[in-house]
């Protein structure tokens, strides 16, 4: 029998350098915007979106935005006295836990924390958000649905059928219930009926200014951080034992 073409033996001891690469690129930028900006500040998000990170990178265009994986963005700056590239920048480092990031800008430091005070904006609960309020479907039939998407809520668990081309609930339905974690199907019920429980926030932690060092700014954690000090203390040490990238 003839040998398939396809028969071929493919190496598995290369490897891609494509992510080492992009670490060292992403300690390169911050490391040259240092001498651009000013300020930092380190941030924490709730409720994460891209598309909403991508809206306010518009408008803080003026500035720099930072949002990738903390332990490349600690070495950019320096983990400890002895190898951070200006001082105090290793206690913005030590605090880079979680999903959050830095901003590198020149704008004055009360605007900012102002500016970031008062954003916010609606945007929906996803899976394992906890419900603000309760929301009750009463019996009968829903208007502002196509009868097309009726086994799909049917697949969600809601009590449905179609009548003459509506969808009605044979019953009364409660979707969740005020500070019950939400499940994937009730958190995309409350899409569908375009119920926004959650916000898009970013919270300012702490910032460095150039020549006046390192600055706490708030000792109030954010809707998705961590706040253990026992876990923190442990993930101080750990970072300045991996030295790795």
């Amino acid at each position: 029998m003839p040998k398939s073409k396809r028969d071929k033996k493919v190496s598995l001891t290369k490897t891609n350098k494509k992510g080492l690469l992009l670490k060292q690129k992403t300690i390169e930028e911050i490391r040259n915007s240092l001498s651009k900006y000013e300020h930092i500040f380190l941030f924490t998000v709730d409720n994460m979106r891209n598309a909403k990170l991508k809206d306010l990178r518009h408008e803080w265009k003026d500035s720099r935005f930072f949002f990738g994986k903390n332990k490349v963005m600690a070495i950019a700056l320096g983990r400890n006295k002895s190898d951070e590239v200006e001082e105090q920048l290793n206690m913005i480092s030590k605090r880079l836990k979680g999903q959050c990031g830095l901003l590198m800008t020149n704008r004055d430091v009360p605007d900012v924390l102002q500016w970031f005070k008062d954003f916010q904006e609606p945007e929906y609960a996803r899976a394992g958000f906890v419900a603000t309020r309760d929301v009750i479907l009463p019996q009968g039939p829903l208007q502002d649905f196509s009868h097309t998407i009726e086994p799909h809520l049917r697949r969600l668990g809601l009590p449905t059928s179609l009548e003459r081309g509506v969808i009605n609930l044979i019953k009364e339905y409660q979707v969740c219930k005020k500070g019950a974690t939400l499940t994937p199907e009730q958190a995309s019920i409350l899409k569908l009926l375009g119920m926004q429980m959650a916000d898009f926030k970013v919270v300012i932690k702490c910032h460095w200014t150039k020549g006046k060092g390192f600055h706490k700014d708030l000792d109030i954690p954010s809707d998705e951080e961590d706040n253990n000090s026992d876990n923190e203390a442990a993930e101080d040490e750990a970072m300045e034992e991996d030295d790795e990238t």
